[in-house]
Parts: structure tokens; sequence; C-alpha cells
């Protein structure tokens, strides 16, 4: 199993310790270094400046947003990253959510199983440097009927393949995500659960394409604080207010995809309240009703012995790449987290 690191959004007045993170990551040894987007700092702009600045480590997006490019264009950025990189970039692609594609984007977020398969099929096409033409129901390329032709892709992209993630969580998506794609890239992700919430139906879509899991990487993201294990209360409840967002806030009542995953780890009862309380203006409220348990299966917390053990039972589920990301205050405190992480994987067994 490798490590990766995940920087977040940029722009939330760490970018100086952003960069010094990703370095160190890169001296340690880390896979690949993730960054974010939302509806601030664009993810692309980040990872040049990040891969300008490092040597081996991996840079991929997590997410490039599907509302918030065309398809060939996410096709160009990939290439022109993969070039400067020389050869180290990796392409992650998500839906986003009904209120930024449509409030942010003005993207109807309608189908987005059926318009991330056109996005993808896009890419992989322009990537071939064939002259591109496609006719699908989200897109058609050329327009017909009037001066566009099927034009080819000019930037030499290092590889051939450049590996291409989705951000799945529900298990249409899921399944979808195992059948046309190389990676899954997962949140809140428990080892108890990581079967039946995720594993069974990419495997599913593996197997409707004809192919196994092998070489399929599994990478979800999680949380590291580091302690005393004595202390493991007190760590967790410095992501209350993270779980709290996501459980409670990230999207509409209806549609929030964070809320359905917990109930099918089993929170119904308490993921509604965190809605409600959220929703309802009460934060401080909606952050004390999550329970320690779910905040401790879907994140990394104590000593790097007990740390390790969760990172043998990630392992063991199917986890490939275990991406970090480090809690602290300090720039200090984030680095000690990084190297924690990689003590760990090696007191693991699994470096």
């Amino acid at each position: 199993m490798q490590l990766g690191i995940n920087l977040g959004y940029w722009g939330a007045g760490m970018d100086a310790d952003n960069l010094a993170v990703a370095r160190e990551a890169d001296r340690l040894g880390y896979a690949v270094c993730w960054a974010a987007e939302a509806y601030g700092s664009d993810a692309a702009t980040v990872l040049a400046w990040v891969a300008a600045q490092t040597e081996r480590i991996d840079v991929g997006s997590a997410i490039f947003q599907i509302p918030a490019r065309q398809p060939a264009m996410t096709a160009m950025t990939a290439a022109t990253l993969d070039s400067l990189s020389g050869g180290r970039f990796r392409l992650g692609l998500g839906v986003s959510g009904p209120q930024v594609s449509e409030g942010w984007y003005g993207v109807k977020f309608d189908k987005p199983l059926a318009r991330t398969r056109e996005y993808v099929e896009i890419i992989r096409k322009a990537m071939t440097r064939e002259r591109l033409s496609y006719d699908g129901e989200h897109w058609t390329l050329p327009l017909p009927g009037g001066p566009g032709k099927p034009i080819k892709l000019t930037v030499h992209p290092q590889r051939e393949h450049i590996p291409l993630y989705i951000a799945a969580i529900g298990p249409k998506n899921l399944e979808q995500t195992g059948e046309i794609a190389d990676g899954a890239l997962l949140i809140f992700p428990s080892a108890d659960h990581l079967e039946d919430t995720a594993l069974r139906h990419l495997r599913a879509g593996r197997e409707k394409a004809g192919l196994t899991m092998e070489g399929f990487d599994v990478c979800p993201t999680l949380p590291l604080a580091v302690g005393e294990d004595q202390d493991v209360g007190r760590l967790a409840d410095t992501f209350r207010p993270y779980t709290a967002l996501y459980v409670g806030g990230m999207g509409s009542r209806k549609q929030n995809f964070y809320n359905q995953l917990a109930c099918r780890m089993g929170y119904e009862k308490q993921a509604a309240e965190i809605q409600d309380k959220y929703l309802s203006g009460d934060k401080q409220g909606a952050a004390a009703a999550v329970p320690q348990e779910l905040i401790d299966q879907t994140t990394l917390l104590g000593s790097v012995d007990r740390i390790a053990d969760r990172m043998r039972a990630y392992a063991a589920a199917g986890v490939t790449t275990l991406t970090l990301a480090p809690a602290g205050f300090t720039l200090d405190e984030r680095l000690a987290s990084l190297r924690a992480g990689t003590e760990a994987l090696e007191r693991a067994g699994l470096a």
C-alpha cells in the first residue's frame, strides 16, 4: 500500500505551508500529492505550482469538477500537466454537487452518471491524439451544421495513458467508476465497512468490463491526527466540524451523498440529527451530534502504533493508496504528522 497526501483547497491561509508539506512528502517518498477545488482555488494551477517544485511525487486532481470544464479542455489540461511534470500527473474527476454545479457553474445537475461516462469517453478519445468526434446525449463534437471540424490534440503528454480516477460515493457511481476508470477517490472510508460501501460495487463494475481489481487504485482520503492513545477522544473532536459539514450541510436535504453514506454505515439516526441541526443553523450542535465512533472509523487517530494497526486494516480491506490529510495548527505539526504516517506504514509492514 502506498501513501498519498491531500493538500485540500488552496487559499485557506496555509499556502506556503502546503508547498512545504508537498516537498516533504516528496522527500519521504509519498506516491501522490492531490489538490482539490470547489468554488475558490482551481486545482490545475496549484498542481502546476507543486509539480514545478517537487521531483518524484505524482500530482493529482482530487478533483477537477466536471461541470467546470468542457471535456476537451480537461484533456488539454491533463496532457499539459503530464508533459510539464515529466509524466507525474493523475487525473481525478467528479460531478461536484447540485448546489455548486447549478449555483456556481450554471450547469444543470442531471443524469450525472451518463454525463460522467460521456465525459470520460471524450477525454480518452482526445488522449489518443486522433481527430476528435463524438455523438452523445450530452456532447456532440463537432457541432452539426456548422463550421466545426474534427481536431486532434497537439500536445504530447509524457505517457500514453494518464491514470484517470473518479470521486465516487453512491453504489451506482462506484460501479460505473470500476467499469470506466483506473481508480476511485473515496471519502469517509471505514475499513470495517469498505467492502459493503465501496469495494463490492467497484468490483461489479470491473467484472462488467471484463476486468479484475488488479491494477485498479482504491484511494481513500483520511484525516490524520497523531497523539497519545488516551487522547483519541480529544483528537476526534478536531474533526467534528469537518464531519458535520459534509454529513449535515454538503448538499441539500434530499441530495447529500455524504449523509447517505453515513446512513449506509449504520448511522441513520445520527445522520438525520446532524443534518437537521446543521441546516437549521446550529453548526455547533451538529458537530456535537457526530458520534466519536464515526470519526474514529473514518480518520487515523492516536499513536503511531495505533495508526499502523489501522493501516493494516485498510490494506486488508483492499486499499492500494492511502491518502492522508495531516492535521496541525502549525507547519511543524503538519510535517510531524506526515513523518508519522511514513513511520506507521513501515511499522505496519506495508512500506
